[in-house]
C-alpha cells in the first residue's frame, strides 16, 4: 500500500518537557511508511523550532492560522480530510482542556473540532496535575465522545521526583496509533444498516404508545461502524441525537414506517443492528385530529405490530444480523431463546430494571449471547465503549467466516 493510499497521520505537540519525544514518534509512523504532519503549539514552538520537525517530516510545521502559507485555502479543513489519524503527544493539561470544552483558539484546537479521524491523546505533566479533578473530568469527557487515550508512566519528572504524568513510551504510542488507523478501515467495503430509538404508535395526532428509548446506543453503533470504514444507513425513530454526518439518515415515527425503511434497505447490507425499541402494540385504529375525552370509548383496542427483526432473521442468508433484548428476568435464558427464534447471530440483552443503565442513561452493561449459548458479560461502560465491543464480535465473526471460506 502506498503513502498516498494510508492517508497522512497528524501529529499535535504541545509544550511538555518531553517534547524531544515527539521526534521518535514521527520516525516510528515513517518506519511504518505513513506521511507525518505535524501541527504546534505556540508554546510547544518556544521549546522546539518548527524547522527540526519540518526536516523529519519533509512538511512545513503548522503553528499560526495567519501565517502567510496557511493563507488562500482553509488548511485545517483540507487536512483534516487528508488525516487517517491525529495523534497529540505530548498533551498538556491546557489542549486536553480545550479539547473537552470546545475551545478552538489555535490551530491544534481548530484541527481537532474538524476532525473526523480517530483521535488518539498521550498526556504528560506533573503528577499533580493530572490527578486534578478537572484534568480527570476532561479526560473523561473526552473518552465518552471516543477519544482515545495512552495513559502516563510513573517515572522520574520535570520536577526532579518520581510520580505519575511521564509520557508513555513511543512504542506504546506508536503502536496504538497503528492499530487505531487499521480499526478506521476494519469495515471499508461493508454496508450496515442500523435501526435506532424508539417507535410511535398513534391513536389520535397527540396520544401515542411508545417507551423511554433515548435512541444514544444505535446512534453511537452507527457513528462507530462509520469511523471503521463502513457505508451505514441509520432509520431512527424519534431522538434528540443528532446522527453522524457521515450516515444516511432516515427519520420515522411508527413500526409500520420502520419496517418499509428496513424492507427497501436491508437486502443490499452486509451488517443489520436492530438497535431500536420498536413499539410491540399499536392501537387497531387511529383517528386524524385530537379525540375529545367524552368521545373516547372506555376500551381502546390494541393488536401487535409487526416484528421487524424476525422477518430480517427468516431472509437473512449470509448476513450478519444482530437484535437487541430489552429484559426485567431471566435475562440470558429469555436472550437465547430470541436469538434461535428469530435466527440471528448475536443478541445484545440487558436489565432494563436498573435506573443507572439502559433507557435514557450514557451507559450500559449487557450480556451479549451467540446462537450456541456462549455469553460475553461487559462491565458497566459508556454507550460509545459498548458499541465499539459490540463491532469487534462482529468483526470475529465476519474474521472467522472468511477463515472457513479458505480452508
Amino acid at each position: 500500500m502506498s503513502q498516498e493510499q494510508k492517508g497522512k497521520i497528524v501529529l499535535g505537540v504541545c509544550s511538555s518537557i518531553s517534547i524531544y519525544k515527539a521526534c521518535e514518534i514521527v520516525r516510528g509512523f515513517q518506519r511504518e511508511d505513513f506521511r507525518v504532519q505535524v501541527i504546534m503549539t505556540k508554546n510547544a514552538a518556544r521549546f522546539i523550532s518548527p524547522l527540526l520537525f519540518g526536516a523529519l517530516t519533509g512538511q512545513e510545521v503548522l503553528v499560526d492560522f495567519f501565517e502567510p502559507e496557511n493563507q488562500g485555502e482553509i488548511s485545517h479543513i483540507v487536512l483534516a480530510q487528508e488525516a487517517s489519524l491525529l495523534v497529540v503527544a505530548p498533551a498538556t493539561a491546557n489542549i486536553i482542556g480545550k479539547f473537552a470544552s470546545g475551545v478552538a483558539d489555535d490551530f491544534l484546537s481548530t484541527f481537532y473540532m474538524a476532525a473526523r479521524c480517530p483521535v488518539l491523546v498521550a498526556p504528560a505533566m506533573n503528577e499533580a496535575m493530572y490527578f486534578h479533578r478537572q484534568t480527570q473530568d476532561n479526560i473523561l469527557k473526552l473518552k465518552t465522545h471516543g477519544v482515545r487515550f495512552i495513559e502516563p508512566e510513573r517515572g522520574y519528572l520535570a520536577c526532579h521526583k518520581q510520580g505519575w504524568g511521564r509520557l508513555a513510551s513511543v512504542e506504546k504510542i506508536v503502536q496504538e496509533g497503528l492499530r487505531l488507523v487499521r480499526k478506521s478501515r476494519s469495515l471499508q467495503g461493508k454496508k450496515v444498516l442500523i435501526t435506532a430509538g424508539p417507535t410511535r404508535e398513534f391513536l389520535d395526532s397527540v396520544r401515542f404508545l411508545s417507551n423511554p428509548s433515548s435512541g444514544k446506543m444505535g446512534y453511537e453503533l452507527a457513528g462507530e461502524a462509520c469511523r471503521r470504514g463502513a457505508e451505514v444507513v441509520l432509520v431512527s425513530g424519534p431522538t434528540h441525537h443528532v446522527p453522524p454526518p457521515q450516515v444516511k439518515f432516515i427519520p420515522v415515527q411508527t413500526a409500520g414506517e420502520m419496517a418499509r425503511e428496513v424492507q427497501k434497505v436491508y437486502k443490499k447490507s452486509d451488517i443489520i443492528i436492530m438497535a431500536a425499541a420498536v413499539s410491540d402494540f399499536k392501537f387497531a385504529s387511529s383517528f386524524p385530529g385530537k379525540i375529545k375525552k367524552n368521545r373516547l370509548s372506555r376500551k381502546v383496542e390494541i393488536v401487535q405490530t409487526e416484528d421487524i427483526l424476525k422477518n430480517v432473521g427468516r431472509n437473512k442468508g449470509h448476513k450478519i444480523v444482530v437484535g437487541f433484548a430489552a429484559e426485567t428476568e431471566d435475562i440470558a435464558s429469555n436472550a437465547l431463546e430470541k436469538i434461535k427464534e428469530k435466527n440471528l447471530d448475536l443478541i445484545i440483552a440487558n436489565n432494563i430494571l436498573r435506573r443507572d443503565i439502559g433507557f435514557g442513561s450514557d451507559f450500559n452493561q449487557v450480556s451479549i449471547v451467540y446462537p450456541d449459548g456462549k455469553i460475553i458479560q461487559t462491565e458497566k461502560k459508556s454507550k460509545l465503549e459498548i458499541s465499539q465491543i459490540i463491532l469487534d464480535k462482529i468483526e470475529e465473526i465476519i474474521g472467522e467466516r472468511n477463515r472457513k471460506n479458505y480452508q
